[in-house]
């Protein structure tokens, strides 16, 4: 089945000059003008010959196609997660939880404050230590505060083949358009060392935060995604969806760990955000730790933004609900590697595996 084209035009060399020239627009810069000028043209050249991995080495053994040059950023990758894969899954191994703060605020940035997100999962990263779980704080805020920490968006190649979307993801680093230091490839890693993930997250207009969903759209390919780029020769389309029309698996690559929920806002929104949240996470096969452990609450309802703060500090039961909701989830993760946590429909075959 062809692929559909005919969407983009190509890139102008007058217009990709200008946007590269404004990598450098501090004055700072023009004593090297001429250096820059001539990284342009090399740059140029790199995209229109799309250098968009510029070291690879034969696929070799395990691979569909052995004689493939396999990109070495994506293998070194893959390499990460297959070893962090087999440490969660070492009985001998610490119990480990993912926390995840999900507001885009920090005091690093424009906002000059830190966000009521990161004084939640402060409250859940001490009650998990007190029950001798490792934790791990995944800080998306740091996206908007620190130079060339980026999760660059995701590129829907699972809409025109599930094959197409490679675990881990392949769309990136893209070298021919400076598409780089993509904190992905190290994000990925982490999920998969853990055996709980914990979401703390504010309610942005009706829905998860920015830096959220970047993450949570990049964490399609765990869901279904290729773990064989050789299969699909890199981005080939008609052979990925060849691929799919032949029988895809869909397999869930994260599935089997246990989660819990907290989101918070100030006026609305907050029960369809964790049901979505609730929803998505189900879909990738992760186990809630109950009901307690999927906490949606306000904090200062239709109070003003500039005491939001306080009045975190004087919603005691609020407090202590986030720390429920990281006891909830300590439970769940040693009944998970007890084997007691129930799933009851592990076992079920989907007649719709999609």
């Amino acid at each position: 089945m062809k692929p559909r084209t005919g969407q983009v035009v190509a890139l102008q060399r007058d217009s990709f000059a200008q946007r590269f020239q404004r990598l450098f627009f501090d004055p700072a810069y023009r004593a090297e003008q001429a250096a820059i000028d001539r990284l342009e043209a090399i740059a140029w050249d790199a995209h229109e010959h799309n250098h968009k991995s510029p070291f690879t080495h034969k696929a070799g053994h395990g691979f569909a196609d052995p004689d493939y040059e396999l990109s070495d950023e994506w293998r070194d990758t893959r390499n990460r997660i297959e070893q962090a894969q087999s440490i969660q899954r070492d009985p001998s191994t610490p119990s480990r939880v993912l926390l995840v703060c999900a507001s885009p605020r920090n005091d690093g940035s424009c906002p000059g404050e830190i966000s009521k997100t990161f004084r939640l999962v402060k409250l859940a990263e001490e009650t998990l230590a007190q029950a001798k779980v490792q934790t791990d704080l995944l800080d998306l805020s740091l996206i908007t505060s620190e130079y060339g920490r980026m999760i660059h968006p995701c590129k829907g190649c699972v809409a025109t083949a599930m094959p197409l979307c490679h675990w881990p993801c392949s769309c990136y680093p893209n070298h021919a358009l400076g598409q780089v230091n993509d904190w992905m490839a190290e994000i990925y890693e982490r999920w998969a060392l853990a055996h709980g993930v914990l979401i703390v997250t504010p309610v942005h207009w009706y829905q998860a935060s920015s830096v959220l969903k970047l993450m949570m759209d990049r964490l399609v390919c765990a869901d279904g995604g290729n773990p064989d780029v050789t299969s699909t020769h890199g981005k080939n389309a008609e052979q990925a969806k060849a691929l799919e029309l032949n029988g895809w698996a869909y397999p869930k690559h994260l599935a089997g760990r246990t989660y819990g929920l907290i989101v918070h806002g100030d006026v609305a929104g907050i029960e369809g955000v964790r049901r979505a949240l609730s929803d998505w996470l189900d879909w990738m096969g992760l186990i809630d730790a109950g009901a307690a452990a999927r906490l949606d609450r306000f904090i200062g309802y239709y109070k003003p933004y500039a005491t939001s703060h306080d009045e975190l500090d004087h919603d005691s039961a609020v407090q202590e609900e986030a720390r429920n909701v990281a006891r909830a989830l300590a439970t769940a993760v040693a009944d998970l590697r007890a084997g007691k946590l129930s799933a009851p429909d592990a076992g079920l075959t989907r007649p719709r595996p999609k």
